[in-house]
């Protein structure tokens, strides 16, 4: 099992708190000979972590032995300026609005929060406290807020050593460095005879998930046979993620929601991850798409911007593409926010709803065809092809107003040998300027005309669709790919 350190300046700073033999000094974890077994988990409790200081060299040498460690030096930078976490803090506004009475208790317009490994004694902050850990992930944090005319605002976000806390925080600190320990690093479950563990974050409840239960037995199974044990976690598991050796996210992801805080946690923890958060916040904006193949000459459909704030943008939109136009909203997915207007009254119509939730739509010329290309690529190599064809009687693949089967078209899955090797080549140059997790890339042939319509950074594998020619061995790939990942970061540069 993986060896605890929990690391302080000296002996002495533990001197409030029950003895153990995972207490260390800093200069002992210095010195300490890497395991060549598994990473050990680091706990950093040093007095300061500035620049080139014990705190500081404690994490960095962690880092590069391949051990796990709290905080880390990317947290340790974030927070040694206030501009270089202050983007980060609009997410705690409506917490902090939404506990505007407790923290006018104290008639001093400023309210101090600690924060012990994301919890905290008050009940009420309970929820500002965890997401304050889990944005900058630190033993313990300070947060200073202050009223900004009739609202809250953030002051400042600091980190606090053991040697500063008296009394009551003792108590609390060790309460949280206890829970912490049991839940987060606790010992693995898995056997001995799988060399990593992978975390597979998927919701039951969704409607158009990114692999059915099938092809979840799949991964698991396919997991086992190269030496990882998967199992599947759910939203509820977010203080667990730190057990595991990689993550997998396996419903659709969205930049606002849970499934962009695991991928920025397991990038944190600094464990390999598809989605990556770059990924996502890559794939999740079909503006910036249109924008990255226009900028590096892949085909598309031809493209323009409507701007709510510049009426002129309709027309010149329709002088350019001509009739009809396909309007798209820049986060829509499985053909969600996607809408075909025939006239100017109608794109205008259109694009005035569209107009409600962003300042930017996307519209492209109208490229009809029975079916779209989609080809899976993996680490930069193309995985599987797939001919999606439109839902009956409709222009898209997904037809959210039919019911049954007439909700989306047939599929026809080959060998990628048998795709288009222009198709194929497209997909892998525009994954290239994602990233090299798994995408799935969306084409459309017209004649020799291919055009890349988007890059999925979640791209459906299903039992009986996207596996239907390599079977078995499509998610063989895929662990191994994890697999050779966790090696790398293991063993290699991250």
């Amino acid at each position: 099992m993986s060896k605890l350190f929990v690391v302080v300046d000296k002996k002495e700073d533990w001197g409030a708190y029950y003895p153990s033999d995972d207490v260390i000094s800093v200069e002992e974890y210095l010195n300490e000979d890497p395991s060549p077994e598994l990473p050990a988990q680091v706990i950093n409790l040093c007095r300061d972590y500035k620049y080139l200081g014990h705190g500081y060299y404690c994490s960095l040498l962690a880092e590069a032995r391949g051990d796990k460690v709290i905080p880390s030096v990317r947290t340790i930078n974030e927070l040694s300026k206030r501009q270089m976490y202050a983007l980060g803090l609009a997410s705690l506004d409506k917490l902090l609005q939404k506990n505007r009475p407790l923290l006018e208790k104290d008639e001093t317009n400023r309210y101090v929060l600690h924060s012990y490994f994301g919890t905290t004694a008050i009940e009420e902050l309970q929820g500002l406290a965890r997401q304050l850990f889990d944005m900058f992930p630190s033993p313990i944090l300070e947060g200073s807020f202050k009223r900004v005319g009739e609202t809250w605002a953030v002051e400042s976000v600091k980190t606090l050593s053991i040697h500063q806390l008296e009394g009551k925080q003792e108590d609390e600190f060790a309460a949280a460095l206890s829970a912490f320990n049991r839940k987060v690093w606790r010992k693995s479950r898995t056997p001995k005879r799988f060399a990593y563990n992978l975390a597979m974050l998927v919701n039951p409840d969704e409607q158009f998930p990114p692999s059915n239960r099938k092809a979840l037995e799949n991964f698991m199974s396919a997991g086992k046979q190269v030496g990882i044990d998967v199992e599947v976690i759910g939203k509820k598991d977010y203080t667990r993620l730190t057990e595991y050796d990689a993550l997998f996210i396996r419903e659709t992801t969205a930049v606002n929601d849970h499934t962009y805080r695991f991928a920025q946690k397991a990038e944190f923890s600094c464990m390999p991850v598809i989605d990556a958060p770059d990924s996502i916040l890559k794939c999740a904006n079909k503006v910036y798409l249109s924008e990255l193949m226009r900028e590096n000459e892949v085909p598309t459909p031809a493209t323009a911007i409507l701007y709510r704030d510049n009426p002129e943008s309709l027309i010149n939109a329709a002088d350019q593409l001509g009739f009809p136009i396909v309007l798209k909203i820049p986060d829509g997915s499985f053909s969600r926010g996607v809408h075909k207007v025939s006239t100017m009254e109608g794109l205008k119509e259109q694009a005035k709803q569209l107009f409600q939730s962003s300042v930017l739509v996307l519209a492209q010329e109208f490229m009809y065809t029975d079916f779209d290309w989609r080809i899976g690529v993996l680490g930069g190599r193309p995985l599987f092809a797939c001919k999606y064809f439109m839902s009956k009687g409709h222009w898209q693949i997904y037809n959210h107003a039919a019911r049954g089967s007439r909700r989306s078209g047939g599929f026809a899955t080959m060998a990628v040998e048998q795709a288009p090797h222009e198709a194929v080549k497209l997909a892998v140059k525009a994954c290239g300027l994602i990233g090299k997790g798994l995408y799935g890339v969306d084409i459309k042939q017209g004649g020799n005309r291919f055009a890349v319509i988007e890059v999925n950074d979640n791209p459906n594998i299903d039992a009986g669709v996207e596996d239907l020619h390599l079977g078995k061995l499509c998610y063989l790939r895929v662990m191994g790919h994890f697999f050779s990942e966790m090696e790398r970061y293991r063993y290699g540069a991250k």
